[in-house]
């Protein structure tokens, strides 16, 4: 298995995710007939997996999690229904420091 950048591939679509949404940064990816959305946002990491021929297989999650989140999938909010999936890891959003000023 390869995990291939192709987000120059597919320009209108990386435009809509970040005019529209969130996002600051996006990226696509070719894993053969498989196409994965990487999206981080400030509270947020979201990686969308869709296969339009065959269901997403556990080996290929595994491996495209390993590559872009990094984090074990216990830790995931993970959304499968056959040919897509979707995985949300939530970000902790550091609070503002506050510094007193003395006169």
């Amino acid at each position: 298995m390869k995990l291939i950048d192709i987000t120059n591939n597919h320009p209108k679509l990386v435009n809509e995710q970040l005019s529209n949404t969130d996002a600051q940064m996006v990226k696509v990816y070719s894993l053969g007939q498989t196409t994965v959305i990487y999206t981080i946002a400030p509270t947020h990491k979201d990686l969308v997996i869709i296969n339009p021929k065959r269901p997403i297989r556990d080996n290929e999650i595994d491996y495209v999690l390993q590559r872009t989140i990094k984090a074990p999938l216990q830790s995931l909010e993970v959304t499968h229904v056959g040919n897509f999936v979707e995985i949300t890891q939530s970000l902790k959003k550091k609070r503002p420091t506050f510094v007193p000023r003395f006169s």
